[in-house]
């Protein structure tokens, strides 16, 4: 028999390296070993109790069949009205497009519209499969560094650089992961000026995280800051963070007609449809009362907060709060080229994580999986003892460098 060997689109990208510390952490402690756990990108709290009996009662009604490829009437109505209560935009039906979580319908959305060459514009930090979905879709993702100095955001000089001829896509995610960072109307009405003059490339928005925002008031939307943009966005969101339904995997995206419809095609031949009892939930918490989304965020802000304290109290190391989401992004030039007690010197961002997690027993990310370096993504979706335990433990192993 012949050896298998795997698809180009797969050797040309990595795994995801969230989902690889994630696992890590797991091996590790299946040996037995304990782990404090700062890099889950997931909430701690269980899902709602009117959104899991909504799942029960559509189970126990016989809800458990295929629906259609764009979803129950019941869904289409609750995120059309969620979406035009939070940018004040209308949608049609036919321009709605629901998948299996947030990331299928991104996946989905480049897979409809990438031929190879096609270039995508991917601002840095970037959330971890921004890159790898390009490839893994023949185009060409084009990395724009956006440094501390600019808050981690792209500017409209950095934008306007980075377009050429090629240019399909620009991804923009905010509440941002790694970063927390959130763009100002006025930062999205320079971006949309940019724009405006380049009508060849579309605009993909990632919102997942828009409910998690400490600011005043709500994020607001590129497709609300700049409405001529609008049949040039697809604006992607879901109920996993904010609704702590991450494993549910149901998320949706709202844009132009056409490239919905070709991207409900795909769906048609992928999954058919996502899940119905997820689907029930979904419209449950769409739909129902929104208590526990601003109760966590104030939890979310708590923690924050501490972790932003702490980790700034230690020599090396420097972080600002987010502005939304829930992960802090610190920045640890000040360690590298010190030496570990074993002799091994920290030479990158890469390197302290290791020994993070080799002599601290702590587990965090390091910012080059995100594009940018000298950095390291903690979360602080986890509790207040732990975030109190890692940083802690941070400070001790930072303390035995020379």
């Amino acid at each position: 028999m012949s050896e298998y060997l795997p698809a180009s689109r797969v050797t040309r990208i990595k795994s995801s390296a969230s989902v690889a510390a994630a696992a890590r952490v797991r091996e590790l402690r299946a040996e037995g070993i304990p782990i404090i756990d700062l890099t889950v990108g997931e909430p701690d709290f269980d899902t709602p109790d009117h959104i899991k009996a909504a799942a029960i009662e559509a189970i126990n009604a016989g809800q458990t069949k295929y629906t259609s490829v764009t979803g129950t009437p019941e869904l289409q109505t609750a995120i059309l009205r969620r979406i035009e209560g939070h940018t004040g935009v209308h949608y049609e039906a036919n321009q709605l497009t629901i998948g299996g979580g947030a990331k299928q319908v991104l996946y989905v959305a480049l897979m409809a519209s990438l031929n190879e060459g096609d270039e995508v514009i991917v601002p840095a930090p970037y959330w971890v499969s921004y890159p790898d979905m390009v490839l893994a879709n023949d185009g060409t993702p084009v990395i724009v560094a956006c440094g501390e100095d600019t808050g981690f955001k792209l500017t409209p000089a950095a934008l306007r650089e980075a377009i050429t001829p090629k240019t399909k896509w620009l991804i923009l995610n905010a509440p941002s992961n790694p970063t927390g960072a959130v763009y100002t109307r006025e930062e999205l009405q320079a971006l949309g000026a940019v724009l405006e003059e380049f009508p060849h490339v579309y605009i993909l928005t990632d919102e997942i995280y828009d409910e998690i925002h400490f600011g005043d008031g709500r994020v607001t939307s590129l497709v609300t800051a700049v409405p001529s943009l609008r049949d040039r966005i697809l604006l992607v969101n879901g109920v996993s963070k904010a609704y702590a339904m991450t494993g549910w995997r149901l998320g949706y995206g709202v844009g132009p007609a056409p490239l919905i419809a070709a991207m409900n095609k795909l769906q048609s031949q992928t999954s058919s449809c996502p899940s119905s009892v997820s689907q029930a939930a979904a419209a449950a918490a769409l739909n129902g009362d929104q208590s526990f989304v601003r109760d966590s965020v104030e939890v979310y802000r708590k923690r924050r907060d501490v972790a932003v304290e702490g980790l700034n109290a230690i020599d090396g190391l420097s972080v600002a709060p987010a502005e939304g989401a829930f992960y802090a992004y610190v920045n640890c030039n000040g360690v590298i080229g010190k030496t570990a007690p074993d002799g091994t010197v920290i030479e990158n961002d890469q390197d302290f994580t290791l020994y993070l997690l080799n002599a601290a027993a702590v587990a965090v990310i390091q910012g080059s999986a995100y594009g940018l370096g000298p950095y390291f993504r903690i979360s602080f979706a986890t509790s207040l003892e732990t975030i109190n335990a890692g940083v802690d433990s941070i400070r001790k192993a930072v303390s035995a460098l020379n």
